[in-house]
């Protein structure tokens, strides 16, 4: 492995030494494929792991912004962001590019199954072989400060094999969606893809299906021109379940001679990319795949609890968009919690099944095709089946627990109180509370219950009043046990944040971003980078505040369709 720079990068010439490109180096490209990346029209892929795609260049591109927290996190210097060859790049044009940096990226294929239920139908061909990376395509893999190895992705880097027919492009609102929920996810402490850079076109705008000004209509009711955009995304790589089950439906019905060697070779790589350092390599194989079995159900299950904890949404969890590393991948269709709803769902087409309180049956959905992909590797170790086995039956026992422990910790318990919780669900749904507000209220220990009718939607009943007094006295009792109050408010505030996302505070960012003025983007940044800590007075009253009437039941605002 190559040796990171180690003073902070500033300029592309120091940028590409970092280059290392495991995946292209270890897996098969696809034999049909171009050499040169010229690979843009929908087709099937039959075989190999990624295919050469050459981006397509923003036409007159605009720098927006760049995440300084994770620059600094890399080694780069605030100054690459400005370097032109740098910006040619993240903007699409990889002719910049010189050696050891390619100049042609890559697109990958997945399989796609919803709750455990495979479909082929996403795929024009209705066969499975045309479904992956439709418009993102990575141009970068590296090891950067601290001997980390990172990906880079263009969203909305232009079509590849995959599209569909689509144009492989990216609309600037959702690009900022998704640069600033990576940023704010990580802040809030909680596994997930980065945000890197943020750039948009000056000239070239797509048509997208969206919602005319308050419209109340379920699905978009207008097509609306926005700006073409390239966000970049960064993670340890972007191996996801689906990716792995793909290779898995392949092996099972021989879909050509290497379909098992193949399989093995995806998750070996997997191994490597994102569990090297937990798994010892000197085991053999198939107990590393045991190993991995554990590791990632420990650590989806965590990030579930996590999501859970924040009031995170993750409205279209299916295999594909569930990374095998375990951290959360693709902010597309989702959304925060604002109005406590177990059923909260802001993506029209997501369904209950994928809603806030399901996502833990989701994510075991998605395990469960992760498992059923690993388990032909062992097929001729009987032990070993048996071993993987037992780590699948017990998902939603650990699932159950984590959670519950999660629970107890986010109400300042010392142990989870069945009873004490069920209560509190109840009355959280029937005095319609702002699910971040309440807790963070509730992290400063009152005594009373007025003072946490700041988190109330509506105005609550006398007899709901005498409930919620009974059940604070409950409450009040269960922790104080003789720790110091003051010191659990405080480790209270550590896990309930103060600041979440809030749509109707996210979306003037991004119209206002429309007319080239970005300035509420970087305040997003700003504020939604320390979510647990108390900031200005003139923040609070702009962030730390119940959803306006005017915006409930907007489309755009309240719910939205998955259009980008």
């Amino acid at each position: 492995m190559k040796e990171p720079p180690k003073k902070l990068v500033s300029r592309l010439e120091e940028f590409k030494e970092c280059a290392d490109y495991s995946l292209l180096k270890s897996l098969n490209a696809d034999p049909q494929a171009k050499v040169d990346g010229d690979d843009h029209a929908p087709r099937q892929v039959f075989s190999g792991h990624y295919v050469p795609v050459a981006t397509t260049p923003l036409a007159n591109f605009e720098y927006i912004t760049h995440s300084h927290t994770f620059f600094n996190e890399l080694g780069l210097s605030d100054d690459l962001a400005q370097d032109d060859g740098f910006s040619q790049i993240f903007s699409g044009d990889l002719s910049a590019a010189s050696a050891p940096m390619n100049q042609f990226g890559w697109a990958t294929g997945y399989a796609l199954s919803i709750y455990g239920t495979e479909y082929t139908q996403q795929c024009p061909f209705r066969t499975g072989n045309a479904y992956g990376d439709g418009r993102a395509i990575s141009v970068f893999e590296g090891v950067f400060k601290g001997n980390k190895r990172w990906e880079m992705q263009l969203k909305g880097g232009g079509p590849t094999p995959y599209c569909r027919g689509a144009d492989g492009r990216a609309v600037l609102r959702s690009s900022v969606r998704e640069f600033v929920a990576q940023e704010f996810m990580y802040a809030l402490g909680i596994p997930t893809s980065r945000s890197l850079t943020l750039y948009v076109s000056k000239s070239e705008t797509i048509a997208r299906p969206w919602y005319s000004d308050n419209s109340c209509s379920n699905d978009p009711d207008i097509y609306m021109n926005n700006p073409a955009a390239i966000s970049t995304r960064v993670a340890p790589s972007f191996l996801r379940v689906g990716q792995v089950e793909l290779f898995a439906r392949r092996a099972r019905t021989e879909a050509h001679e290497n379909a098992q060697q193949e399989l093995q070779m995806i998750v070996e790589h997997l191994i490597k990319r994102e569990y090297k350092e937990e798994i010892d390599q000197n085991l053999t194989f198939n107990k590393q795949v045991i190993e991995l079995a554990k590791l990632f159900r420990k650590r989806l299950i965590s990030l579930i609890v996590d999501w859970l904890r924040v009031g995170y949404c993750q409205g279209n969890f299916n295999s594909d968009n569930c990374a095998a590393g375990g951290y959360t991948l693709d902010y597309g269709p989702f959304g925060f919690c604002e109005l406590f709803d177990t059923k909260f769902q802001p993506w029209t087409g997501g369904g209950e099944h994928f809603s806030f309180f399901n996502q833990p049956k989701a994510a075991e959905a998605n395990y469960h095709m992760f498992w059923t992909a690993i388990r032909p590797l062992l097929e001729e170790d009987v032990d070993a089946l048996d071993e993987l086995d037992e780590v699948r039956q017990g998902f939603a026992e650990e699932m159950n627990k984590q959670c519950q422990g999660m629970w107890a910790t986010k109400l300042g318990l010392v142990e989870f109180n069945q009873d004490l919780w069920t209560e509190l669900l109840d009355l959280m749904i029937h005095s319609d509370v702002d699910y971040t507000i309440f807790f963070r209220e509730l992290s400063e220990i009152p005594d009373d219950i007025q003072d946490l009718k700041k988190s109330f939607y509506t105005e609550a009943s006398d007899a709901l009043d005498e409930h919620w007094d009974a059940w604070l006295k409950k409450w009040l009792c269960s922790i104080n046990d003789g720790r110091d109050l003051d010191e659990l408010s405080v480790k209270m505030k550590k896990i309930n944040p103060k600041y979440t996302w809030r749509e109707w505070l996210v979306v003037p960012a991004y119209q206002k971003a429309m007319q080239g003025d970005y300035s509420l983007i970087k305040e997003l940044q700003d504020v939604l980078g320390s979510p647990y800590d108390e900031q200005s007075q003139e923040v609070e009253a702009k962030y730390y505040r119940l959803k306006p009437v005017e915006f409930f039941h907007v489309g755009g605002v309240s719910h939205y369709s998955c259009s980008s």
